[in-house]
C-alpha cells in the first residue's frame, strides 16, 4: 500500500538526520538564551526557519520510522540497541552537563530555574529510555515476534501467522552480537525453529528440526527416515485442499516428543497450474494426482549424514519449502529461538481477515 510513496519516505527520511541535529543543538543551547533574554511575562518565539523545522521534524522521523519498517534487511536488535543507547546518552548528559548550566544561567540571570523549558530531546529520550530498554532486553532474552511470510510450514503454521519464538529455550545470547553466554537447552528433534539462513545470516528462516547432530537422515517421496528407522506416520483418508495446494497426502507423523501434521505429494506434482480459487499473488497453484505429473519430477530424493554442532531442517511442506535438502545444515550458532504459539493471524486477501481459532494455538 505504501510502496507508490516510498520514493518520496526516502527522499524525507534523508533530512531527517540533519534537521534533527539543528533541532537539538538549538533546543539545547539557543532556545535556553533566548528565554533569558526575553521578557519575563512573554514567552520566547522560535524564528520562522526554526519553527518550520521544528513542525516537520515529527513527519520527518515517521518517514524514517517508515523506511526502516519496510527495508528487508533491517536488524531490529541493532536498531533498538541503538535507541537505547542514544537515548541514554542524551539523558545522561542533559542530567550531568546540560540541566546545571541551564539552572546556572537561569539564576545569574535572576530566574527561577524552572523558568527554563526542558528541551523536547531530552523529554522524547526520558520517556523513550526505559521502554528501549525493557523491549531490547525482551527481544534479545525472553520471546520475540516473528511472522510466517511463506507456505513452508504449512499446515502447522500459514502464511500470515504471527508467531511468539522462545529466545532462551537453547540459551541466551547477547543482542546483535549473536553470542551464546549462558548454556540453559539444547535442541530437540521435531522443534520449530527459527534461524538465520546460512546462505545469508541476515534473513531469518523457520523450519522443523528433523536430524540432530550424528544423524543419518534419508527422505525419497517426501517420506523421512533417520538412522533406519521411518518416521511414525500416519495419513489421514481425506486429502488436503485449500485452493492453492490440491489433493495433498495429509499426514500425521511423531519426531521425537512432537507429533505434526505435514502434506506433501508421494508422486510428482503439478506445479504453477492455473487455478482460480488459489486467491494469492505469485501462487497459482501445486496439484497432487494418482500419478506422476506430465512434464514434472520427483521431488528428489535426499539422503545425508549432520555434521557435529550443525542441525537439517526440513518444512513441513514437503514439496514447497526451500530447506536443507538444497542448502545444507545450520550451524548452531545461528540458532535464533524455538517457535511456541501463534498469537495472531492475518490472511488477506486469501481468507478474507484473521482466522481466530488458530490465534493462542500451541505449535505443535
Amino acid at each position: 500500500m505504501l510502496q507508490p510513496l516510498m520514493p518520496i519516505i526516502v527522499a524525507l527520511s534523508w533530512l531527517a538526520l540533519p534537521v534533527a541535529v539543528i533541532c537539538i543543538v538549538d533546543d539545547w543551547f539557543l532556545r535556553p538564551r533566548r528565554a533569558l533574554s526575553a521578557a519575563a511575562e512573554q514567552p520566547p518565539r522560535d524564528p520562522p526557519l526554526l519553527a518550520a523545522l521544528y513542525w516537520i521534524l515529527p513527519l520527518l522521523i515517521l518517514c524514517a520510522v517508515l523506511r526502516l519498517l519496510m527495508a528487508e534487511r533491517l536488524d531490529f536488535s541493532a536498531v533498538l540497541l541503538a535507541i537505547t543507547v542514544i537515548t541514554g546518552i542524551i539523558w545522561a548528559a542533559d542530567t550531568l552537563l546540560a540541566r546545571p548550566r541551564r539552572e546556572a544561567a537561569a539564576l545569574a540571570a535572576g530566574r527561577a530555574p524552572q523558568s527554563l523549558r526542558e528541551p523536547g530531546t531530552v523529554d522524547y529520550a526520558r520517556s523513550f529510555f526505559p521502554v528501549a530498554l525493557a523491549v531490547l532486553l525482551l527481544r534479545a532474552f525472553v520471546f520475540e515476534p516473528f511472522r510466517i511470510p511463506s507456505d513452508s510450514m504449512m499446515p502447522t503454521l500459514l502464511d500470515g501467522d504471527f508467531i511468539v519464538v522462545n529466545k532462551y529455550a537453547y540459551g541466551l545470547r547477547w543482542p546483535v552480537l549473536d553470542r551464546k553466554f549462558l548454556q540453559i537447552g539444547e535442541p530437540q528433534r521435531g522443534d520449530v525453529v527459527v534461524f538465520r539462513w546460512p546462505v545469508d545470516p541476515a534473513t531469518n528462516f523457520i523450519k522443523r528440526l528433523v536430524g540432530l547432530p550424528g544423524d543419518h537422515v534419508e527422505i525419497r517421496d517426501n517420506r523421512i527416515t533417520i538412522n533406519g528407522q521411518p518416521l511414525k506416520s500416519s495419513t489421514d483418508a481425506h486429502r488436503y485442499n485449500d485452493g492453492c495446494y490440491v489433493n495433498m497426502t495429509l499426514a500425521h507423523e511423531t519426531l521425537g516428543a512432537h507429533r505434526h501434521e505435514a502434506i506433501f505429494c508421494p508422486v510428482s506434482i503439478d506445479r504453477q497450474p492455473l487455478l482460480p480459487d488459489c486467491k494469492r499473488d505469485g501462487v497459482r497453484g501445486y496439484v497432487c494426482g494418482d500419478e506422476d505429473a506430465p512434464g514434472y519430477g520427483r521431488t528428489p530424493a535426499y539422503d545425508g549424514v549432520v555434521p557435529p554442532g550443525q542441525y537439517l531442517m526440513i518444512g513441513d511442506n514437503r514439496d514447497n519449502s526451500d530447506d536443507g535438502r538444497s542448502w545444507g545444515f545450520v550451524p548452531e550458532g545461528n540458532l535464533v529461538g524455538k517457535a511456541t504459539r501463534i498469537w495472531f493471524n492475518w490472511r488477506w486477501p486469501r481468507a478474507g481477515g484473521p482466522i481466530w481459532s488458530r490465534i493462542g494455538a500451541k505449535i505443535p
